[in-house]
């Protein structure tokens, strides 16, 4: 059976200087327009919120974790209930509960996010840096460096839309014990990880201040905001870090791993919960 995630197409390979007709594989890349539905003073609205281009699958963890990592709602008592439309799968609606007033102010940009890039057209920064309901949490977590360098290959044998396509993002939990516990994909590294604090929101079990995230690309701002809001204490890239990416690192507390590799990586921010081990 066909994922809805792959799509098979027609190509011409070139090979040694000879030309053949096969067939590949790539992800899928779709928009997704996300709805609000909440209280206002005159009644009950219905507003479009953001359109973002993602793979299809786990569209409800994204909407509610795109909806949560941008401050737009507090925690998931916020939400009544989430629906896609079965008119068409490329409609996601929020219901917030009656009375819940949701944080409008945040989405001061014109939400439409490219797959590359979920803070193009922000505001400006300071819009961005949403305080995290969790930056005040405290926690005494050390690793060993031996348990980071095992990460990439654990995520690579889950990886299924990467196995089949090459390209695509990854988001992974590891517990502090390097125990595997949960990864999405998407052509959005951005939608990747809205995908996993949605999955965790929905089941009430923030904040992850006792988990590892792993990145299969670069570490971005967008992406440290997104991990400072679900109280991620430990980052963990394949890729290099961004600038604003340390920067908001060392500002929300959390251990920044980049160019992670099997042997080696750099420490950007918080090296004191890493031991040499």
């Amino acid at each position: 059976m066909q994922s809805p995630q792959v799509e098979n197409i027609s190509i011409h390979k070139i090979n040694a200087g000879e030309i053949s007709e096969t067939e590949d594989k790539v992800a899928v890349e779709e928009p997704l327009e996300i709805q609000l539905a909440y209280s206002s003073a005159t009644g009950r609205m219905q507003k479009n919120i953001a359109v973002t281009m993602r793979t299809p699958g786990n569209d409800k963890e994204l909407a509610a974790g795109f909806l949560f990592t941008e401050g737009v709602i507090k925690n998931n008592e916020a939400i009544q209930e989430i629906k896609q439309s079965p008119a068409d799968e490329n409609q996601v609606l929020v219901v917030l509960k009656e009375n819940v007033q949701p944080v409008l102010a945040n989405t001061a940009r014109n939400f439409y996010s490219t797959s590359s890039c979920g803070v193009c057209g922000k505001a400006s920064i300071e819009a961005i840096c949403i305080a995290s309901p969790y930056g005040a949490v405290k926690d005494t977590i050390t690793i060993n460096s031996s348990l980071l360098y095992s990460l990439q290959d654990t995520v690579k044998k889950q990886q299924q839309v990467f196995e089949e396509t090459g390209g695509i993002h990854a988001s992974a939990l590891f517990d502090v014990d390097g125990n595997f516990l949960m990864l999405r994909e998407d052509v959005g590294r951005h939608n990747a990880l809205d995908k996993i604090i949605g999955a965790v929101l929905m089941n009430n079990q923030l904040p992850l201040n006792n988990c590892i995230l792993f990145l299969s690309g670069r570490a971005s701002f967008e992406l440290l905001q997104k991990a400072a809001m679900a109280g991620i204490r430990i980052v963990a890239a394949v890729g290099a870090p961004s600038s604003l990416a340390v920067e908001i690192a060392k500002e929300q507390n959390i251990t920044l791993v980049g160019f992670l590799k099997s042997n080696r990586f750099n420490i950007y921010s918080g090296e004191e919960r890493i031991g040499l081990k």
